[in-house]
């Protein structure tokens, strides 16, 4: 219990620290851009036109709302995270008391898949308990664009859900999230493993330091890769929603995540989103404009 009682509270620190970041981040995915791009230098030095990056956009918010304006969506986003520490504590729980008979020899390639195995069963489950906190989280946000008030509070917000969608509304966005979830977790922890085994010998000084290393990094390509998962999650939560952000002429109206996944692979803005200091001016016609603007 107390070990749970420091995770939450550790989450709950580091949640609010990075909560600006999301915020701004999410604006992005959605393809809000108030901002016109700049004149910069890419990696090789080239001059290009780029869109503002992570400071900027944050100047922006102030500007409009104040320091407090970084916070939009913070109060459902605590409740996430808090719930989902305590689920995701017992579901561990619960899987390491209904093990299996035979453990496997740690690891081994069959250790890394039971472990594997719990941990997307505990992930899982706490992603679908939380995730109607996680969408009224992002509508909170997206509120922004339109200027709306529609999501306020946490209990408000739940009422206008049920009230507008019903109960799948809480469940927008739900499936490309736990695909993302369970792929990002599983090519983590095997590219982890064939490293661990193949690519770092044991008699090696500093071998735990380079198998914790393996595993950051890993993690970070896997995230790399299933990003376009979380970008359609994040879009699907608030599309058609009765916000500004989530209805044409700003945004399309996709009747499934597929049809979103399609459509963004179409214009090439898979990634959108992906990088908040060096943004190249991506596809699209909400870009267009700006670069018939300032070209």
């Amino acid at each position: 219990m107390a070990d749970t009682c420091g995770q939450v509270l550790l989450g709950s620190g580091l949640t609010v620290l990075s909560h600006p970041l999301m915020y701004i981040k999410v604006l992005i995915q959605v393809g809000h851009e108030p901002l016109p791009p700049s004149l910069g230098r890419n990696l090789f030095g080239r001059q290009v036109y780029q869109l503002p990056g992570l400071f900027a956009y944050a100047k922006h918010i102030i500007k409009i709302d104040g320091k407090v304006g970084l916070f939009k969506g913070l109060g459902p986003r605590l409740c996430a995270g808090t719930i989902g520490t305590v689920v995701h504590s017992k579901v561990v729980q619960k899987c390491q008391e209904q093990g299996a008979p035979q453990k496997a020899a740690d690891g081994s390639l069959q250790y890394v898949v039971n472990e594997t195995t719990k941990e997307m069963i505990a992930r899982s489950c706490a992603t679908i308990v939380t995730h109607p906190f996680h969408v009224i989280t992002l509508r909170c946000m997206v509120q922004f664009i339109g200027r709306e008030s529609k999501y306020s509070g946490v209990l408000d917000s739940i009422v206008t859900v049920y009230r507008e969608e019903g109960i799948l509304g809480f469940f927008a966005g739900l499936i490309p999230r736990l695909l993302g979830d369970v792929l990002s977790l599983w090519i983590c922890n095997l590219l982890a493993h064939l490293i661990n085994t193949y690519a770092i010998d044991d008699s090696m000084s500093h071998t735990g330091e380079m198998k914790n290393c393996s595993q950051a990094v890993t993690g970070f390509f896997a995230s790399m890769l299933t990003y376009p998962f979380v970008l359609v999650s994040n879009l699907m939560a608030v599309n058609d929603c009765g916000l500004a952000g989530g209805l044409p002429p700003y945004a399309s109206v996709y009747p499934t995540w597929v049809d979103c996944w399609r459509h963004l692979s179409r214009e090439g803005n898979m990634s959108r989103g992906n990088s908040l200091f060096f943004r190249k001016i991506p596809a699209g016609k909400m870009y267009a404009i700006e670069q018939k603007r300032f070209f």
